[in-house]
Formats: C-alpha cells, sequence, structure tokens
C-alpha cells in the first residue's frame, strides 16, 4: 500500500553574530536520520501563526532567547523518507549570546568555513551551502 507522506511546514532560524552563526546539534530523534545531525534552530509552524511568530516562539523554547527576525533567505523543500518538509528559513539576530540547550546537545557559533565539517540534517545543507557562496 502507497501511504502519502505528510507535509510539514516549519521555520528556522539563521542566528548571526559578528561573522559566525549559531549551528545546534539534535539529540537521538524517532527518525535515525536526523538523529545527532546539526541544524540550524526552528520547528513546526503551529495553528494561525505568521512564519516570524513561529520561528519567534520556537527559539524562546528551544534557547530560552529573544530574536529579531530579519529576512527570508529562502525556503527549503526536502523529502525525508517518512515526512516532506517545506521549510523558510530566515536571517536573524540575538541581543545575547546567552542561551539554554532545551532540545539539543550542542552548541557551536561557526563561521560559514567552519560548518562545512559538520554532520547536517539534510534539509538543512541547502542554507550551509548558501552561506558559503
Amino acid at each position: 500500500m502507497n501511504k502519502e507522506k505528510s507535509c510539514v511546514e516549519v521555520v528556522a532560524a539563521v542566528i548571526k553574530s559578528c561573522d559566525k552563526y549559531l549551528c545546534v546539534q539534535r539529540g537521538v530523534t524517532k527518525f535515525p536520520y536526523t538523529s545527532f545531525k546539526f541544524e540550524f534552530p526552528g520547528g513546526k509552524v503551529e495553528g494561525n501563526e505568521s512564519l516570524q511568530e513561529a520561528l519567534e516562539r520556537e527559539i524562546r523554547e528551544e534557547l530560552e532567547c529573544a530574536i529579531e527576525v530579519d529576512e527570508l533567505l529562502l525556503t527549503v523543500d526536502h523529502s525525508y523518507p517518512d515526512f516532506n518538509i517545506r521549510m523558510h528559513c530566515f536571517l536573524c539576530s540575538a541581543s545575547d549570546k546567552k542561551f539554554t540547550l532545551n532540545e539539543h546537545i550542542n552548541a557551536r557559533w561557526l563561521t560559514p568555513q567552519e560548518m562545512i565539517d559538520l554532520d547536517w540534517a539534510e534539509a538543512d545543507k541547502p542554507i550551509v551551502r548558501l552561506l558559503t557562496k
């Protein structure tokens, strides 16, 4: 039986401070192909939230910090084995570089060149490619 995969709409914060960006690492997830991968923080858009509202909420929940959402960098459509994702990626800034990791096991501030060596979630790779151009 061919089951249609669900499509999840998510937002991601590409948080920049000076010449570095915040890269966070997931722990174990219910999907093995995303476990321990690096990503840009964010999450699902809920209900009638705007993309900006969803991103601000997700960053408060995941990192306990406030961000300024700037321009849309790109939208990534990616198909994982169990679901499809449409990820709206925004360039953001944070007035404070202090945060708490509530959903991730590691975080690093890296230049685009330093990001290349990390093991990224597939949907986040187009962002890394864009930043390293």
